[in-house]
C-alpha cells in the first residue's frame, strides 16, 4: 500500500468493510478509495518560494512526487524522481526534505526498523500503525485513544502538550 494505494482491489474492499474498533472511523487518511472528500494536496512550491528558495527543475519534480505520495522515504522519492529526470541526485532529495522540514511543511518520522519517512505537516492529528512485514504506514484517528491519553495525563497531574502514537503490527491471517 505504499503511496496510499491498496495492494489489490480485494484488499481495499476488506479494509472498508472491517469492523469498527474505535469510537471514530479508523481509516487511511489519505487514501482516495477510503475518504469521501477529495484530498487537498500541499503546495510545497509555494511554501519554498515564500521562504525565498529558488525552485529548480529537480526540486519541482521532487515536490510533485512528495505531494502525491503518503509517507515516502528519501530513496523512494529519489527512485521516482530519476524516472522523470535522471539528473536528480539523492543529495538534492535530502536537501529538499531538510528545507521543507525546517520550514515546518513536512514531518520526518523515524519509524522503528526502517528509514525516515516524510508526511505533510498540515491536517488533523492522527496516529500511525506500521506494518512490520511490508513497511506500510496506516494513519488512523480514535477519539477513544485521545480521551484515554488525556485522562492518564490528567490523573498524573499533567496536560499533554504534544504526543505521537506509533503502533507496530502484523496483518492477521484470515481463513
Amino acid at each position: 500500500m505504499r503511496g496510499g494505494e491498496p495492494a489489490s482491489p480485494a484488499m481495499a474492499t476488506s479494509e472498508v468493510n472491517a469492523p469498527q474498533l474505535f469510537a471514530t472511523e479508523c481509516h487511511l487518511a489519505h487514501s482516495p478509495a477510503m475518504t469521501k472528500a477529495p484530498v487537498k494536496r500541499p503546495d510545497y512550491e509555494k511554501e519554498l518560494r515564500r521562504a525565498g528558495v529558488r525552485i529548480t527543475r529537480p526540486r519541482r519534480v521532487i515536490l510533485g512526487i512528495l505531494s502525491q505520495t503518503d509517507h515516502p522515504d528519501a530513496l523512494e522519492i529519489f527512485r521516482r524522481s530519476v524516472e522523470i529526470d535522471p539528473s536528480i541526485s539523492l543529495s538534492t532529495v535530502y536537501r529538499t526534505m531538510k528545507l521543507l522540514q525546517g520550514l515546518g511543511a513536512i514531518h520526518r518520522h523515524a519509524f522503528e526498523g526502517g528509514p525516515s519517512r516524510f508526511e505533510h505537516s498540515g491536517g488533523d492529528h492522527h496516529d500511525h500503525l506500521i506494518d512490520i512485514e511490508t513497511g506500510d504506514v496506516i494513519e488512523f484517528k480514535s477519539d477513544r485513544i485521545e480521551q484515554l491519553q488525556n485522562e492518564i495525563a490528567r490523573s498524573l497531574g499533567y496536560d499533554i502538550v504534544r504526543h505521537r502514537l506509533e503502533l507496530y503490527g502484523r496483518r492477521r491471517k484470515t481463513g
